[in-house]
């Protein structure tokens, strides 16, 4: 048996450019995938792809709050390569913490647009693809562990991870007839450029979150959750769906206060 995980497959990675999506960019690649980057960091997504040998990556800007473009991205997708096997959708956005008592909602409006309904634009694009081709796929959504518990993440990216395990459980539901596993990747706190502006940053999130993890003697790291991210997307999960993969070492079963 290969060791590569996704030896032929083709795969669309949203939010490509950074964090999350570019390890899982360099990781799916390396087990033998072409991927799409879809991002809106024009440079950064093309620096991304740039890197990866063999030409496996290709950048596709694209806004997935416009559910036009999301449908380009696909048929850019699917015509480039023939095929769509794996969706990682992975884009989100994260507003800063605040007083609930000072809920912006235009700020929440638009986390709900990117983290909520731009998800639902790409799985929608994406098994369409995959219905048409007789695809047996797999998507797999960045959730969070505030798609769990509440108290860890601000309010409205709170509500928009609770919103989107919800919309990867009902997908599930509705697209196991085709063949096709919709699962979560669930991860404790991150630094990415979600929430972090520079290294000084980085390393108070890291701190912050080694300090308040159940599992010690690990940093979670980016790494770590495209590992996970890439176990949902390849057949090694086969007959996985439904699943809101906790990558949290615990945090969420523990749930400390």
């Amino acid at each position: 048996m290969s060791g590569l995980r996704l030896e032929g497959k083709i795969a669309i990675i949203t939010g490509g450019a950074s964090g999350i999506g570019a390890e899982a960019v360099r990781l799916f690649t390396d087990h033998g995938a072409k991927v799409i980057i879809v991002d809106l960091q024009e440079e950064l997504g093309q620096n991304v792809a740039a890197s990866i040998e063999d030409e496996r990556a290709t950048f596709y800007r694209c806004d997935i709050t416009n559910e036009t473009e999301v449908e380009n991205a696909v048929k850019f997708t699917v015509e480039k390569h023939g095929k769509l096997d794996v969706l990682f959708s992975n884009a989100g956005v994260m507003e800063q913490h605040g007083s609930f008592l000072d809920l912006d909602l235009e700020l929440f409006d638009r986390t709900m647009a990117v983290n909520v309904r731009g998800a639902a634009a790409f799985i929608k694009h994406a098994a369409r693809a995959m219905v048409e081709k007789g695809t047996r796929g797999s998507i797999v959504c960045t959730t969070s562990v505030s798609s769990e518990i509440s108290g860890v993440g601000p309010h409205a990216y709170t509500a928009s991870k609770h919103a989107l395990l919800g919309l990867m459980r009902s997908a599930c539901g509705g697209l196991g007839k085709y063949g096709i596993r919709v699962n979560g990747v669930a991860p404790y706190g991150v630094a990415t450029a979600l929430n972090s502006v520079d290294e000084e940053t980085a390393k108070m999130v890291e701190d912050y979150c080694a300090a308040t993890a159940i599992l010690k003697s690990v940093v979670l790291k980016a790494r770590h959750v495209a590992e996970a991210a890439l176990f949902l997307a390849s057949d090694d999960s086969a007959y996985v769906s439904g699943q809101n993969l906790a990558v949290d070492g615990g945090y969420s079963v523990v749930k400390p206060m």
